[in-house]
């Protein structure tokens, strides 16, 4: 409790009529009240205190404060949360000093036959609105003030502040000469802002900490209500009942012991409130977000959507007092994605694609002439990817693909075809599409189900190894390639060599083992061997197949490691 002179404090206690208003001193005089609904569902505002409200809907509320003396300073400060409210400040004269019957004590509030307080006083001051308002006359009449507060909208949340010393006071961290926020940097997915320190850190080195709001709505005029909205489906602060606004915390920090406290010392912030606390930042939802900073005055915000308009604010917070002051916020448009180019299949050709990883690629195929049906080939070279295919449109095909697909659509004249290619989330994707209305032959070779290549290791000696591949119903040209590596070649080192569209015309000359035909119409006698000659004794090395198509093109299987033995 603040010394004397100052706002004094009127408890009134429901039910109990027979104890006294205390004040500061509360030998200068006593309050007669006998409208008791004058104060009915009533709290009293401590003398330099933030506190916690709650109003129902068209349910007007009153706070009372004494100011004891003429000429003092004073400054009520009032926070909406998360909706308008109007609030009007009105003064009545202090009654006349009441001797008690010289006994030195004061009589029951029954007993007393002082000045009666039954009508409003002159208004002071009135705000309708959602703006953090605030009364603050350099000088202010001692008397009765009376806050009335009323929510018109629907039950919500408020903040009220007063205070007699408002000079010494500032719990509210001061704002810059220029208090705006400022986009520095702008991207597709990231926003950079920065703002000018508060003074209450940079000179008066108070601790002060910054808070980031991100939304898609609008800007906030408070911190209380940026919280009222990321906890609006968890009640952010439980609906209290009428007239019961503090808590026992409210009391000990103001000088009041209560009763499972007393003697105790409290800390500024309950376990309770700051386990609150920590939700509120780390519980996010996707059209809201708040960050706290520390003391930096630079933010990148990134993960942003390309092409939409964002609010941002700041809000200085004095950690000390947990009591906060908004930045003027600002807006910015993301930039919109970069537009995809878009390839042009010609009938018939085989067309290479490169995409980044978890990157896009869009294809348009338009044939000229009428036709029946449309004939997709596509060859993934390395991991697996997704093709989408519509026509005019409407979606015809959405797969996932790995190796070498083929697809064919019923044809429809004059029709257009856009072919999305998504790519991989492990790293790039090359492929190869061919788009065709005359399908004759396929441009890629025919692959079994298994692309694996098999080592005998029983057949395994220090200068050959013996090898075996699944084969087709089509007859197709197979050739097999050895290079040797180092003994630590492991199977990363191998992944990245697993590129199937690299064909033979890529391998040096030397490293050419063979190249044969083989087919078979029963699928069950589709194995072929071969044993690869002339290597050296406990050496490592790497062996490819590959299938070479009518058109040229070529796929590899799977490689194959194997090793030589050292002695024989």
């Amino acid at each position: 409790m603040k010394g004397f002179p100052g706002l004094l404090l009127l408890v009134f206690a429901v039910g109990v009529w027979t104890q006294k208003l205390p004040t500061r001193d509360e030998e200068l005089f006593q309050i007669q009240i006998r409208d008791k609904s004058l104060f009915h569902d009533s709290s009293v505002i401590p003398d330099g205190a933030e506190i916690n409200g709650y109003l129902f809907r068209d349910t007007p509320k009153r706070y009372y404060f004494v100011v004891e003396e003429d000429n003092t300073p004073l400054s009520v400060t009032v926070t909406p949360c998360d909706a308008p409210l109007e609030w009007k400040l009105s003064l009545q004269e202090l009654p006349e000093e009441s001797s008690g019957e010289g006994s030195g004590e004061p009589e029951p509030l029954e007993q007393q036959k002082q000045q009666v307080i039954s009508e409003e006083g002159p208004e002071l001051f009135s705000y309708k609105g959602n703006d953090v308002e605030s009364y603050m006359p350099s000088s202010s009449p001692s008397g009765l003030y009376q806050l009335e507060l009323i929510s018109t909208e629907k039950d919500t949340h408020f903040k009220v502040y007063a205070t007699t010393t408002p000079e010494s006071d500032q719990p509210y961290p001061e704002l810059p000469y220029d208090p705006r926020v400022d986009v520095t940097s702008l991207g597709r997915t990231t926003v950079t802002l920065a703002w000018k320190p508060s003074p209450t850190g940079s000179l008066m080195k108070q601790p002060i900490q910054y808070c980031v709001v991100i939304n898609k709505e609008h800007n906030f005029k408070s911190l209380c209500a940026v919280e009222a909205k990321i906890n609006a489906d968890d009640a952010f602060m439980m609906a209290p009942k009428p007239g019961l606004d503090f808590s026992p915390f409210d009391f000990s920090h103001f000088g009041f012991p209560s009763e499972n406290d007393s003697g105790k010392e409290r800390p500024l912030m309950s376990k309770s409130a700051a386990t609150k606390s920590r939700l509120y930042a780390g519980k996010q939802n996707l059209d809201l977000q708040k960050v706290c900073i520390g003391n930096k005055n630079l933010f990148t915000v990134s993960d942003l959507k390309p092409d939409l308009q964002y609010y941002f604010d700041i809000f200085a917070v004095n950690t000390y007092t947990n009591m906060s002051t908004a930045y003027v916020g600002t807006f910015a448009k993301t930039k919109e994605e970069a537009k995809q180019k878009t390839l042009e299949l010609k009938d018939g050709k085989v067309t290479d694609v490169f995409i980044k990883r978890k990157g896009s690629k869009f294809l348009t195929f338009a044939p000229v002439s009428s036709f029946q049906k449309v004939m997709f080939y596509i060859h993934s070279c390395l991991d697996a990817i997704q093709i989408q295919v519509r026509r005019d449109g409407k979606l015809l095909l959405s797969q996932n693909l790995e190796g070498v697909r083929q697809f064919q659509l019923r044809g429809k004249p004059k029709a257009k075809y856009l072919i999305r290619l998504r790519g991989s989330r492990k790293g790039a994707s090359m492929l190869k599409i061919l788009a065709t209305t005359k399908p004759n032959k396929q441009p890629f070779p025919s692959l079994p189900e298994d692309t694996r290549i098999k080592a005998f290791d029983k057949l395994r000696t220090c200068t050959s190894a013996t090898v075996a591949w699944l084969g087709t119903q089509e007859r197709n040209k197979f050739c097999i390639y050895k290079k040797e590596v180092d003994e630590n070649y492991n199977e990363e080192q191998r992944k990245r060599e697993q590129n199937q569209c690299m064909g033979p015309d890529t391998r040096k000359k030397f490293e050419k083992v063979l190249c044969k035909y083989f087919h078979s119409q029963n699928l069950q006698k589709a194995v072929t061997t071969e044993t690869i000659k002339g290597l050296e004794p406990g050496r490592s090395y790497l062996l490819d197949v590959y299938v070479v198509g009518h058109g040229g093109h070529s796929v590899k299987y799977q490689s194959k490691l194997v090793k030589t033995r050292k002695f024989c």
